[in-house]
């Protein structure tokens, strides 16, 4: 290839683009490698826009609309004739969405002047990277620096063969040609619990398989407590401690075999989606003389700001320790291309947002009160509810409820914990507090618009010290 790059992307996913963009803001001659397919067309945006994060909130928000029609519009005083949904409108519905923000990346990249190499990427011994294209000649490029951002798989699962069909991962989940009358998810975390509410709030009968013996054991306990009831009162059958044995096709159903609480048992479903977790995807990432080192798990080990092992080449996202979150993936991205720059750009881990976008809505940011305790702090907590929220009721969203966790002596903000009504916009709240280093003082001094949910959080900073207006607490000195 004639032209010389300063930075190759090999990635083209949030943490990737956005790494590329800013490299480019900052005048680096950038070049981000994608070899993505998506509906038959090269596509950017990685997993998040194509097959995760912008798909499955289409098809959350189509589904809830759906749902909110038949159980709730006569709450309002508004009659309709028969509901029906047309699965494949919904569908479309939803690529449309993706072809739009996928297209709107490409537009980003070309606006920027970034090369978008379409084909598969991969580092060589001497920082070297070898692009394959989709046609044409293999080329070898010695760019400056390198960022891999390839992101993650779907875990697999021997006893529960992926084919696509019946027993599908997390992407086959979002192409359902029709409602699955009976449907098994297994694993109770972010990506099950999403998607099996989309499909419970569209008809089908839903059991969720989590093999641990808690549900949501990363979030707070009041609050996995809280979502577990709410889900549960909605559809979702979720079996705590329920460890898949073994899966069986018989022409067009599915039997599972499980174990729960010593007994096994047996169940059959007309699908079944795999949603056991994910991994980083470095399958032809890396020359084995590439000089990169990786973890027991198969990460690429980095440092702090995401350097590798090998000077010049940076790992972010799904790639490395942390979260598999795309804001995170962002955020490493954008901070390696300034490192690169020399500017002393960082990531504040302590303040990525964790977000299940059900309906509720849960999301938490910082510690919960069992960490907490578990590091030492002599904690103090406040808790109100959407329940007794003007807004929260007269929008006919009073499930859920707002949690801080403070240190008792400091009274510093430590976590907040949200599940209702736009938790993943009122959570940023607390994480802005967290970036701040703010006192649960600083939130209970502060005005809160009313009528608004926001004003929830105002009054569970007020309850850490029994403070709260709008309920009765005993006094505290």
């Amino acid at each position: 290839m004639s032209q010389q790059f300063d930075l190759v992307v090999i990635g083209g996913g949030p943490g990737g683009y956005e790494a590329a963009i800013r490299a480019a803001q900052l005048g680096f001659k950038v070049a981000c490698i994608e070899k993505r397919v998506h509906k038959g067309k090269p596509s950017l945006g990685g997993t998040c826009l194509n097959v995760g994060c912008i798909p499955s909130k289409a098809l959350l928000d189509s589904s809830h609309h759906y749902e909110d029609t038949i159980h709730h519009l006569g709450d309002h005083g508004i009659t309709t004739g028969e509901v029906n949904i047309d699965i494949a409108k919904m569908l479309a519905r939803k690529d449309k969405v993706v072809e739009n923000l996928t297209g709107g990346v490409a537009q980003l990249l070309k606006g920027n002047g970034i090369e978008w190499l379409q084909g598969t990427g991969k580092l060589l011994a001497g920082k070297k990277v070898e692009f394959v294209p989709f046609e044409g000649e293999t080329q070898v490029l010695e760019p400056k620096y390198v960022i891999l951002a390839s992101g993650s798989v779907p875990v697999n699962i021997p006893v529960a063969p992926v084919d696509q069909d019946l027993i599908v991962d997390s992407t086959g989940a979002l192409e359902f040609a029709e409602v699955p009358k009976r449907l098994g998810v297994i694993g109770a975390g972010v990506i099950g619990l999403e998607l099996g509410s989309v499909w419970r709030r569209l008809g089908s009968e839903v059991v969720v398989f989590e093999a641990l013996d808690a549900f949501l054991p990363m979030a707070d306990k009041a609050l996995s407590k809280e979502f577990q009831k709410i889900l549960t009162k909605q559809g979702l059958d979720i079996r705590i401690g329920a460890k898949v044995s073994g899966t069986e096709v018989n022409g067009r159903e599915v039997t599972v075999k499980y174990n729960q609480a010593g007994e096994d048992k047996e169940q059959v479903f007309d699908k079944l989606i795999v949603c056991v977790g994910r991994k980083p995807y470095a399958e032809g990432l890396l020359a084995e003389d590439a000089g990169i080192k990786l973890t027991d798990r198969g990460f690429i080990e980095v440092n702090d700001h995401c350097a590798t092992s090998l000077e010049g080449v940076y790992a972010i996202g799904d790639l490395v320790r942390g979260p598999m979150l795309a804001h995170k993936a962002m955020e490493e991205g954008v901070m390696a291309v300034e490192r690169i720059h020399g500017h002393a750009a960082q990531v504040n881990y302590d303040t990525i947002i964790s977000v299940i976008y059900t309906h509720p809505e849960a999301a938490w940011v910082g510690l919960t009160e069992e960490q907490a305790v578990a590091n030492g702090h002599e904690v103090k907590t406040g808790q109100f509810p959407f329940a007794v929220n003007g807004r929260a009721l007269a929008a006919g969203e009073a499930a859920g409820f707002v949690k801080f966790v403070a240190d008792a002596k400091t009274d510093r903000l430590l976590g907040m914990h949200v599940i209702g009504p736009g938790a993943s916009d009122i959570v940023h709240q607390g994480m802005i507090a967290l970036e701040f280093v703010s006192s649960v003082e600083d939130l209970q001094l502060m005005t809160f618009g009313h009528p608004t949910y926001s004003e929830v959080v105002h009054e569970a900073a007020l309850a850490v010290d029994g403070r709260a207006i709008h309920a009765i607490q005993r006094k505290r000195k």
